[in-house]
């Protein structure tokens, strides 16, 4: 990640930084990395830090005296289900240790489920339910997702389920409908739902990261939407629940 304010060109050797502006094509085959390993700083940074699963469960363990209100650790991301055994390894450990877990997820990972019984609270999106909307938008077919939430619905004793609600996406009443009608086929007991309004918190992260930021104007959407969504579940009989 940089900050062209910080960039400077003294940072590479390799001339890969010009004008406070990184060419991450030079980038692609360094092996140095003198930038990250010589310069920290505002500059440039990685974007994550690795950690051995052993010494995060000390951390957390460490850190017990703040869970309070029967509060614990929540896994978040990005998407953490992407690094699945270590996920589950530290999850097993702190269910051993009687420490309460969350997860928010977007329910993608077709091992999932395997993950249950370390979990005490389980938070999944859901943002679409036709499956070729989903491809084309996502990028990944969204089948084992609904089976995923179902699956949880079914088994898992504390579900909520969440909907971003994007303008162009998802705010559309055939969408609507389609979300509703799954919704109300799951089973009602343990579930709770939630609308999301659409934001761009992680758009100055994408331009730290070189990324284009391809989400535009049209993908906002008013609070009176959201609202009416949210009127929308609980007619239906749904439980809503705002976090």
């Amino acid at each position: 990640m940089t900050d062209e304010k910080w960039l400077e060109s003294s940072f590479c050797p390799h001339g890969a930084i010009r004008e406070h502006t990184l060419d991450r094509e030079v980038c692609k085959n360094c092996t140095g990395m003198e930038c990250i390993r010589l310069h920290r700083g505002k500059g440039i940074k990685y974007s994550c830090q690795d950690i051995e699963t052993g010494a995060l469960i000390e951390e957390i363990l460490a850190a017990q005296m703040m869970y309070y209100d029967d509060g614990g650790v929540t896994f978040t991301g990005g998407e953490c289900t992407i690094q699945f055994d270590e996920l589950q390894t530290v999850l097993k450990e702190l269910k051993a240790q009687e420490i309460n877990t969350a997860i928010e997820s977007n329910g993608a990972h077709v091992k999932l489920p395997e993950l249950f019984p370390y979990i005490d609270h389980l938070i999944l999106d859901c943002k679409l339910i036709n499956e070729e909307k989903h491809k084309e938008v996502m990028g990944i077919s969204n089948r084992i997702i609904l089976e995923n939430i179902r699956m949880a619905a079914e088994k898992h004793p504390s579900v909520h389920v969440r909907v971003p609600l994007i303008g162009g996406i998802n705010n559309g009443e055939e969408e609507i409908k389609e979300l509703l009608t799954f919704f109300r086929s799951l089973p009602q007991e343990h579930i709770t739902f939630e609308v999301l309004k659409y934001h761009e918190y992680g758009k100055q992260k994408w331009a730290e990261c070189g990324l284009a930021y391809t989400m535009d104007e049209k993908a906002k959407v008013a609070s009176e939407e959201v609202n009416a969504f949210r009127e929308r579940i609980n007619k239906a009989g749904l439980r809503y629940k705002g976090t």
